[in-house]
């Protein structure tokens, strides 16, 4: 805008319309069209403060004013908006926004004011705000790009390490590890060697929007996934991730980031690794010298701007050190077991079919429902056949079988007499071990809830009678249906070997006789 106050200043001091023209940078027809309509509304120097330069243009062009608010400003917002689409341009925009003004009864800016109102508008928007960071306020971390090849010393192939970085935004001072691979686990040791690293705790965690670490990020809520939030409350910290898509919220992150592929990975690109330890090693010593590297624009290092401007400022470490775990859900199995991913482990039969919550550390494997610890087990790291089974969590049978022993089984049958004794020795003994006649005597067992001691011992001795190999099914229809002693004796008795009749008739007497030819 042409500066008028300063026109009718310097007009004021008698200058002319050349010397005025080349102070203000306008020129001289302006400086003539200025003077005149001045002193035609009657205004002269000096002013007051509350005459700007707007104020000044609307006295002495009242008519510009009013034709300027038949323009329809173009929504700039919207444009750039709209810009981010496929196959979008300023030409379709324009011609859109002139259709607007035409249903609105407004008259539209022409093309090149039109592209000249939205880049304005742009260059103001990009406008970045320089944030001057308190010592001891943030920590902020991310995974680094690049990766480090570790090469199998057997058969040559090589695999990708990932380095982790963190680094304090007051003092730069950073931190940096290499790992196998990006999974939880890792990522939150990394967090806790960065503490013990920087022997202390700043207030803020500012990491990315990675899996990791947060669930959800949106404009209205924020999930942060459980073991990092875990992490959190152990240090007395509070996790805020940058916004999605907005890297220059921990732009000294991405710098450090930046700063360490050149000077940790890109220094090491010509070393050969074989084992991730030696990598880590070089990772370490680099590291070292990153964090001694003279500033450029200010003296001293990161290190020692740490030590004097930022430590102090540092919460302390917490007693015990941070041991990290994996929280996941899942579903109870029929087998009443739920897994670390390697091996399974049981919980309360009950919770069959239930959703439940594991909490997997180095050594335990731990089981909530609704909030609630229900299960406890010491992980192993061996892979077993078997699962991991406490005996409260199984059902009454399940437990029972689990105690079942050949002693268990004689002992009982001790209790109801010779005839069952005899039998569990036959069912313990017929097969090749002892545990395969377990189930025969856990048959024979139940049936002492049904029928009393004697009727057992009773149908066992009738059942040895009929044959040397008892069988459960037998014993069972013995049990159902009882024979009278009397009638077994007869039984017997007709049973024993008669002189048969050399004729070839057999008479009634010997079908009555159970005669066997």
């Amino acid at each position: 805008m042409v500066n008028y106050r300063e026109i009718l200043r310097l007009s004021s001091l008698n200058h002319n319309q050349t010397q005025i023209a080349k102070a203000i940078h306008s020129s001289r027809n302006t400086i003539r069209e200025v003077e005149k309509l001045a002193k035609e509304k009657g205004i002269s120097w000096p002013l007051d403060e509350e005459f700007t330069n707007q104020r000044l243009y609307a006295l002495l062009y009242p008519e510009r004013l009013e034709k300027a608010n038949v323009f329809m400003e173009p929504d700039c917002a919207y444009i750039h908006k709209e810009l981010a689409q496929k196959g979008v341009n300023l030409t379709l925009l324009h011609t859109e926004y002139k259709a607007k003004c035409a249903c609105a009864g407004r008259v539209p800016y022409q093309y090149s004011q039109f592209c000249d109102i939205y880049r304005s508008w742009a260059q103001k928007s990009k406008a970045t705000m320089r944030i001057h960071h308190k010592p001891g306020d943030a920590m902020e971390v991310d995974w680094a790009g690049g990766t480090l090849p570790i090469t199998d010393p057997v058969t040559g192939e090589t695999t990708p390490a990932y380095l982790f970085v963190a680094v304090l935004p007051c003092s730069c001072y950073a931190y940096a590890e290499l790992c196998g691979d990006m999974q939880s686990e890792n990522w939150l040791l990394c967090h806790v060697h960065a503490y013990e690293y920087f022997d202390g705790v700043p207030r803020l965690l500012i990491p990315d929007n990675l899996k990791t670490g947060v669930t959800k990020n949106t404009r209205f809520d924020t999930i942060i996934n459980r073991s990092y939030t875990e992490l959190a409350d152990h240090y007395g910290t509070a996790i805020v991730p940058t916004r999605v898509k907005a890297p220059k919220d921990k732009s000294h992150a991405e710098g450090t980031v930046s700063y360490a592929s050149t000077w940790i990975l890109a220094a090491l690109r010509n070393d050969t690794f074989f084992s991730l330890a030696d990598a880590k090693t070089a990772v370490a010593e680099k590291l070292e010298l990153l964090n001694g590297y003279p500033f450029k624009k200010r003296e001293g290092n990161r290190r020692e701007a740490y030590l004097l401007e930022e430590k102090e400022f540092m919460q302390p470490l917490p007693a015990n050190a941070y041991e990290p775990s994996i929280w996941s859900e899942q579903t109870v199995l029929l087998d009443y077991t739920v897994t670390d991913g390697l091996n399974k482990y049981s919980v309360p039969y009950d919770l069959i079919g239930e959703m439940v919550s594991v909490r997997i550390t180095r050594d335990s494997v731990e089981v909530f429902f609704h909030g609630n610890r229900v299960a406890a087990h010491i992980r192993d790291h061996k892979r077993l056949r078997d699962p991991i089974t406490i005996l409260s969590h199984m059902p009454e049978n399940h437990r029972q079988y689990l105690t079942y022993t050949p002693d268990d089984f004689k002992s009982w049958a001790n209790t109801i007499g010779p005839n069952t004794e005899k039998v569990v020795q036959f069912f313990l003994e017929s097969g090749r071990a002892p545990e395969q006649g377990f189930k025969s005597c856990v048959s024979l067992r139940k049936y002492s809830e049904r029928y009393n001691n004697e009727c057992i011992e009773e149908a066992c001795r009738q059942i040895l009678l009929f044959s040397g190999e008892p069988s459960i099914r037998g014993i069972g229809i013995l049990l159902k249906n009882p024979v009278s002693k009397q009638r077994l004796d007869s039984s017997t008795s007709a049973s024993q070997p008669v002189r048969r009749s050399r004729g070839i008739t057999r008479g009634a007497d010997q079908f009555r006789r159970g005669a066997i030819w």
